[in-house]
């Protein structure tokens, strides 16, 4: 593997009335094949709220000036939002769309005050204390594991995607279809953004999020992706994947951007010979 970037993240005490689990966290980037990395992503904590975190992936559009731009304005504003976040005053859904929206709008703005034209995809993650929710636009896309089995995945705002879904094209065509870069709905358009929103819940050990761009989907299965993500670490899963999608690519690989989230049960420890449980009195 060629020089990933990575970082982790651990968040205690997750999640689950009955058990408790520990949320296991990693950020990785490749700049592939390319001259330039204008992917971006994060995960972080939030400043206040035990058991609360949030993943952000945004993929600044290849073929546009400023993607680089476009998609830090989109980590930018989800930790901004995520950090001044209040349950009593706003839903998760909310929050995630108010991230996508706010950011679509920066972008718009930066073509006033630069010669650029900046574009951007966007998937927003966040877990709360037995609740995952999420929202995304474009193509890059989010994943829901349980133990390797796939629950759900987001469905790309793209023209091979619409194809697909009417039944004009298989899954195999739309990765080798030559429009399958072109996207009908992305942040810094003229037209407003599409945002699909998705949540989970209850939560369980074995439940694993994966946020990630074209850079990496487009050469693994789901199937696999699933077995990865089951059977190792997040930081262990996201060298494995990217090693797997530079290999595929065979030097015609783009930027490469993933973040994980996996809960893993916590082991309660048994007290120490001579401990005794307290007795009320």
């Amino acid at each position: 593997m060629l020089n990933p970037t990575l970082s982790s993240l651990s968040a205690p005490d997750s999640v689950s009335s009955k058990k408790r689990y520990q949320a296991e966290a990693c950020v990785a980037k490749h700049t592939g094949d390319r001259t330039e990395q204008q992917d971006r992503a994060a995960v972080f904590a939030h400043p206040t709220r035990k058991g609360t975190l949030m993943a952000v992936l945004a993929d600044g559009m290849g073929g546009h000036s400023g993607g680089a731009m476009a998609a830090e304005q989109v980590v930018l504003k989800a930790k901004q939002n995520f950090e001044a976040y209040a349950p009593a005053s706003e839903s998760a859904p909310d929050l995630l769309r108010s991230v996508i929206d706010e950011a679509h709008i920066v972008i718009k703005l930066t073509r006033f005050t630069s010669e650029q034209d900046p574009h951007s995809t966007a998937v927003v993650f966040m877990m709360q204390p037995d609740r995952a929710d999420w929202a995304h636009c474009g193509d890059s896309r989010f994943y829901h594991f349980r133990r390797g089995e796939l629950v759900t995945r987001s469905v790309d705002h793209s023209l091979v995607e619409e194809l697909v879904r009417k039944g004009r094209l298989d899954a195999d065509g739309a990765l080798r279809h030559p429009n399958r870069n072109v996207l009908l709905s992305c942040l810094g358009s003229e037209r407003e953004p599409r945002v699909d929103i998705g949540h989970a819940s209850p939560l369980v050990g074995g439940d694993a999020f994966l946020l990630c761009s074209d850079g990496l989907w487009a050469y693994i299965p789901e199937d696999e992706m699933g077995q990865i993500l089951d059977s190792q670490s997040p930081r262990d899963a996201a060298s494995t994947l990217i090693e797997l999608a530079r290999q595929r690519a065979k030097g015609g690989g783009d930027n490469i951007s993933l973040a994980i989230v996996k809960l893993v049960e916590v082991v309660q420890k048994p007290p120490a010979r001579g401990d005794f449980p307290r007795l009320g009195g």
